[in-house]
């Protein structure tokens, strides 16, 4: 009864973590933005300076000054959109680290189960960092063809992909 429970908790904590990555997903492409009028107004910007590759020699130093520099493009990026376009993206932004507060507190009890399994199993520590880094994929797998199936079923294109029956030719006969 004990693996049971620790494969039910093993199951239960990585579905904590699939729920939130996909819920993340529907909301925010169903998320009202403006997003080439938030892209127009981006390209009008010059892109930040890149700092010179020798600063990387004091690494936090260079991370400080990329920071400064990515930070005040970002400022100045925001500065020229509308009232609308501002308050659409902090409305996004705002949902998306909501989300991905809620996924990262699920990874993080996902790890803490995926490793009583192990040790119940006494599996290699390997086996441990294999799941770790393999289930999270799976996760996205999961997101990203279930929103392409959706997007299918309601008769959308999926972007990236030929339409369903494209390039084919039927011939009656």
């Amino acid at each position: 009864m004990e693996l049971f429970i620790l494969w039910v908790g093993f199951a239960g904590a990585w579905l904590l973590v699939v729920g939130p990555v996909y819920q993340a997903s529907v909301e925010l492409r169903a998320e009202e933005l403006d997003r080439e009028g938030i892209q127009a107004a981006a390209q009008n910007l010059t892109p930040p300076r890149r700092i010179s590759p020798w600063w990387w020699f004091i690494p936090p130093v260079a991370y400080i000054l990329t920071q400064r520099a990515q930070s005040a493009y970002r400022q100045a990026a925001f500065a020229t959109l509308n009232s609308e376009q501002r308050e659409q993206f902090v409305g996004f932004t705002q949902k998306a680290r909501g989300w991905l507060i809620v996924a990262l507190g699920a990874y993080l009890i996902a790890i803490k189960e995926t490793w009583e399994l192990a040790e119940a199993y006494e599996w290699w520590h390997w086996v441990f960092w294999v799941l770790i880094f393999l289930m999270p994929v799976l996760c996205l797998i999961y997101t990203v063809y279930t929103v392409i199936a959706g997007q299918r079923q309601l008769g959308h294109d999926v972007p990236g992909r030929p339409a369903r029956g494209a390039g084919t030719r039927t011939t009656d006969v």
